[in-house]
């Protein structure tokens, strides 16, 4: 079996439809300084400088991945890889402030304090910022790519499939393979 292809950031932004995709690039390359300063996450996954960028870039490369091997099966998806791409870009996207720039903006966590309002409302700021043109689906998934959490509603789904799909790719970078891509990483090479 042939080892599938390890795409850079900027090649699976290249996989996003327009006009999400010039929007992404636009954001990156604005806040490059910023986002390769930030971690993935305080201590549980790509907890180095750097490291936000690389869960990023993980969960996009777990998207292609999981995505063609689940389109094999005959079975049809409701969304696109574009969708999924586009969600796990924009995923974490209040990290890199939070961490350089949270008490300045408001964006400090407590220990055993979940994401709140205040954390979904800034992300959905930069949204509009950037003018990303977001589904109803892309936002569901956005708000539920760590999984349903406090809107947790026994009756109802909450999650739509692309939330269900992201949050598989990204509980598999945080979780899975949370000390991943590596230097000498064997499927980057």
């Amino acid at each position: 079996m042939e080892r599938p292809k390890y795409y850079s950031l900027e090649e699976s932004l290249g996989l996003i439809e327009e006009p999400n995709r010039s929007k992404c690039i636009a954001l990156l390359r604005e806040n490059k300084n910023l986002f390769e300063r930030a971690r993935g996450s305080g201590t549980k996954h790509q907890a180095w400088e750097g490291g936000y960028l690389d869960h990023v870039n993980e969960t996009m490369n777990l998207a292609i991945l999981f995505y063609q091997s689940l389109s094999s099966t005959g079975r049809s998806l409701d969304f696109t890889l574009s969708d999924t791409l586009l969600v796990l870009f924009l995923h974490d996207l209040e990290k890199p402030y939070k961490q350089i720039r949270g008490s300045e903006l408001g964006l400090i966590d407590s220990p055993g304090r979940k994401r709140g309002p205040a954390i979904r409302d800034f992300k959905e700021q930069l949204f509009r910022k950037y003018n990303f043109k977001l589904t109803d689906e892309q936002l569901n998934a956005i708000r539920n790519v760590e999984g349903e959490n406090e809107i947790y509603n026994p009756t109802k789904r909450v999650m739509n499939e692309l939330a269900a799909f992201c949050h598989m790719c990204d509980i598999w970078s945080a979780r899975g393979w949370h000390d991943f891509p590596k230097k000498d990483d064997s499927w980057r090479v």
